[in-house]
């Protein structure tokens, strides 16, 4: 039964994350895209098994720096340098880790002929293209209002009909 409890909290803490954080949802959403793509490169289980680190790698820095922001902000609400340093060496971190993301990903999908490829499965069926697009917009829209924000607009126009 703890183990059961100690997996809400954890699942609560993500929650609280994807729900506070635009740049967590900005890097879930790019995972999202790059699993999705990674089906038109030749990947061997090792070289997904690197993908799921990486990916893994960057979104864990980037809840490590929410713990740090939000220690940051409990211990001193007002401005201070040493709340300042923090902060920036949290944020210093998720950077680095983005950026070797990048890198990983560099290696893992530099594949000329497949990046061909992706470009006529879009050409071959304009559909795919409109269905992208759509793809994006949701995403956009998630990554800049989140999951509450969604939620609450909805919930406004709702009211605002209702009346």
């Amino acid at each position: 039964m703890r183990f059961i409890k100690s997996l809400k909290y954890a699942f609560r803490g993500i929650i609280y994350c994807i729900n506070n954080e635009r740049n967590l949802r900005i890097h879930t959403v790019a995972a999202l895209y790059v699993f999705a793509f990674s089906f038109f490169f030749e990947m061997s289980r090792e070289r997904y098994a690197i993908l799921l680190i990486t990916v893994a790698m960057v979104i864990v820095a980037e809840i490590f720096n929410t713990v740090a922001e939000e220690l940051s902000d409990m211990a001193a609400p007002s401005y201070h340098p040493a709340v300042r340093i923090i902060k920036d060496l949290a944020a210093g971190g998720v950077l680095v880790c983005a950026l070797f993301a990048v890198g990983v990903g560099m290696f893992l999908f530099w594949q000329p002929d497949r990046l061909w490829n992706i470009l006529l499965f879009f050409g071959q069926a304009p559909w795919r293209i409109v269905l992208l697009a759509i793809s994006l917009g949701i995403s956009a829209v998630y990554v800049v209002f989140g999951p509450l924000g969604i939620r609450d607009k909805y919930h406004r126009a709702v009211e605002k009909r209702r009346r």
